[in-house]
């Protein structure tokens, strides 16, 4: 029987060994399970500062319940997401129990570094006091150091009339001075940190009467240490609480066992044993047996032993049945599973949305990189395409007619050959005038309009003097025109006036007449190039092929460089040549819109 209770027993312990370094109180397992439901909202919502709370509130349960391992793992997950929302106020209060913590497991650097934090971020002067007070304590080389830094927390907590903070400050004033070998001043100050703690903080009482009755065993003061515990053994918050009353009787069966009194021991030990199988505490009941079956195996009783284990194993399954601890210790268990899964799906979440947010943040970089490169490449094509119009209007605009060069030079050298020389100056001082005007202007595609009024002048000048019996002209001007702020484009009315003296008016049989008029029509410029010559239709039947051929080439270049003006500077030029009543003569129309951009 006693191997059967040996093999079966580790495994209820196994199942419960989480028991011993956590709270089995139905309180606790429900306070982290309404934390866990609000972390797993928060989480859903994307609530940062809700979860931070509920992980610091987990943290506060197993701080209250002295498992600081597990505190200081929620404490530093809610000190995260404070510091990522910048809650100061927050940072400085998770950094301070953090700091405990991490104190209560000897993890001396961390905590400095945490209480550290905790005062950088204080918003009053007492809170930084009290936190660099603490890395003051922590820090200092010497127990005189230490003990000044314990003692201004002391000053300040009585201030404050802070009880928690004081009771903890005595007991670590009680620390220093046993370093100091001063015993009956950290017996002096552990007296007191318990009277401070026992009313508000009944956790903190158990361990300081502990670290009391320690001081008394390893004094050799027995008797003191039994009082220690005999008198925490009335207070109100140990006999309403039947598991910690077993654990207190069970510390004092072990003082008087150290005290060389197992008679004494064996009756505590056998009445925590009959507390905690009335009361459904295994783990406790089982500690009693171990702890009973240690004193009759020193004493030689090994039939007490073993009725003593008949016993307990008899009642084991009524035991467990009636211990909460056990089911609330498996749920807190499940409970942190979940909240680990739910942080990884928190986590796969978020790196699903980073992967997420990555790719489209990508997308639209492309798209936008795209865009711009295509913007960039239709406005090159523009600039490119805008180039091209206007080398293509500048070689337009600088082709002149060559067959009216080479008539002009035939009626020059005519001139010489009949010498008649000084018709021939005559001529040949107007040619260059024209040509020069022509070639001055070149590179602009709009001039003054008294300069393209000299200029066709000085063209008409020219072909009147060659063909002097066959017409006759006129230039009439609007008055209203503004000569030199009017820009007109160059040389464009020069063809027209060719078409109507070469292919129209030379035909006649009798002298004609060619009318240029400007005149100003609202918005417009309106042009009318007047001839009475022979008519469109019987110009075309009396050319020649190559006449034909060379009039549509320049015809050709005069309606594309009216095209190319309109695209460029949208100026809206229109152009009409028809004849006039009775075939006698041609009209040419011109209308250029004076409101349009240059």
């Amino acid at each position: 029987m006693l191997t059967l209770f040996m093999i079966f027993l580790p495994v209820l312990w196994g199942n419960t060994i989480y028991s011993q370094t956590t709270a089995s109180s139905t309180t606790a397992v429900e306070e982290v399970q309404v934390e866990t439901k609000r972390l797993k909202k928060a989480m859903d919502t994307k609530n940062e500062p809700v979860q931070a709370d509920s992980y610091y509130n987990i943290g506060e349960t197993f701080f209250n319940s002295g498992n600081f391992p597990k505190s200081e793992e929620y404490y530093t997950k809610a000190k995260k997401l404070y510091e990522k929302l910048n809650d100061k106020p927050n940072i400085e209060k998770t950094a301070r129990r953090l700091a405990q913590s991490q104190e209560k497991q000897n993890k001396i650097t961390p905590a400095i570094s945490n209480y550290s934090m905790a005062a950088q971020v204080s918003y009053s002067e007492k809170s930084k006091a009290v936190n660099s007070n603490d890395v003051a304590r922590l820090s200092s080389p010497t127990p005189e150091l230490k003990a000044e830094a314990i003692q201004n927390t002391i000053n300040l907590s009585k201030k404050e009339s802070e009880q928690g903070d004081l009771a903890e400050s005595y007991s670590q004033l009680a620390d220093v001075n046993l370093k100091q070998k001063d015993v009956s001043s950290a017996e002096e100050n552990l007296n007191t940190a318990y009277k401070i703690s026992k009313k508000e903080a009944p956790k903190q009482a158990l361990a300081i009467n502990q670290k009391l009755a320690d001081l008394y065993v390893e004094n050799k003061n027995f008797e003191k240490a039994i009082e220690a515990k005999k008198k925490v053994l009335k207070e109100d918050f140990v006999k309403e609480n039947s598991q910690e009353k077993v654990n207190q009787i069970q510390e004092l069966a072990d003082i008087y066992i150290k005290k060389n009194d197992p008679k004494e021991a064996v009756d505590l030990l056998k009445n925590a044993y009959g507390i905690a199988l009335d009361k459904g505490h295994t783990l406790e009941a089982q500690r009693s047996v171990k702890k009973l079956d240690s004193l009759y195996a020193i004493s030689g009783n090994i039939d007490a032993s073993v009725q003593l284990y008949r016993d307990f194993l008899g009642k084991l399954p009524n035991l467990v049945s009636k211990d909460r601890s056990l089911v609330d210790n498996k749920i807190l268990e499940d409970t942190e599973q979940r909240i680990s899964q739910l942080e990884k799906e928190k986590e796969l979440k978020d790196e699903l949305i980073r992967k997420k947010n990555v790719f489209n943040y990508s997308l639209i970089g492309a798209l936008v990189l795209l865009t711009g490169l295509i913007i960039f490449i239709f406005r090159t094509l523009k600039k490119v395409q805008t180039k091209n119009k206007k080398i293509a209007l500048q070689s337009l605009r600088r082709e002149m007619n060559p067959h009216f060069i080479f008539n002009s030079l035939n009626s020059v050298n005519h001139f010489i050959a009949t010498n008649n020389e000084l018709e021939a100056n005559q001529y040949l001082t107007k040619f260059s005038k024209l040509m020069r005007g022509v070639m001055e202007n070149s590179t602009e595609d709009f001039i003054p309009f008294q300069q393209e009024l000299d200029l066709l002048q000085n063209y008409l000048a020219l072909e009147k003097t060659r063909f002097a019996d066959k017409f006759d002209y006129e230039i009439d001007v609007d008055e209203s025109l503004n000569m030199q702020s009017l820009l007109v484009p160059g040389m464009l009315i020069q063809p027209f006036l060719e078409n109507a003296v070469w292919h129209g008016l030379r035909y006649r049989t009798d002298k004609g007449f060619l009318k240029l008029s400007f005149e100003k029509t609202e918005s417009h410029l309106k042009i009318l190039i007047e001839d009475n010559g022979i008519g469109i239709e019987e110009s075309k039947k009396q050319k020649t092929h190559h006449q034909k051929t060379r009039e549509g080439r320049g015809m050709k270049n005069t309606l594309e460089r009216i095209h190319l003006l309109n695209d460029l500077y949208k100026k809206n030029i229109t152009c009409t040549v028809q004849d006039r009543e009775n075939n006698r003569g041609v009209v040419v129309t011109i209308q250029i819109n004076l409101t349009s951009r240059n």
